[in-house]
């Protein structure tokens, strides 16, 4: 992912060089003729182009809650959890209880494993 400065100025090398996609792609070395368009685009309808800002979590606090909830209600075995409601993976779901309840999972299941935070899932 390309930061907000590096679009912005493959955007405005790009009308430089009159809009000439390969010049651009050639001087910087990035990105694709498809972003590259998309960017401009963007540029032309707005007048800037957005800030990147970090993607939205694809579960709600209100699943990853439930998912935990149901993993200590239903003997905390995370594989049989993530059968039983269709989601997440057994790493996620261990991620999420060890963000919500540190140190309540079983000893054996804690050595040697790191996921994502909460937040990052």
């Amino acid at each position: 992912m390309y930061s907000y400065d590096d679009c912005l100025r493959a955007v405005k090398l790009h009308i430089q060089y009159g809009r000439s996609a390969t010049d651009t792609i050639r001087e910087l070395g990035y990105p694709s003729r498809k972003n590259l368009r998309r960017w401009y685009r963007t540029y032309v309808e707005t007048g800037d182009l957005p800030e990147r800002s970090r993607p939205k979590s694809k579960y709600s606090i209100a699943q990853k809650q439930r998912a935990v909830d149901h993993y200590f209600t239903h003997g905390r075995c995370l594989a049989r959890t993530s059968e039983a409601l269709g989601y997440p993976c057994v790493a996620t779901l261990r991620a999420w209880v060890d963000a919500l309840h540190p140190g309540t999972r079983p000893a054996t299941e804690q050595t040697n494993r790191s996921g994502p935070s909460l937040n990052q899932v």
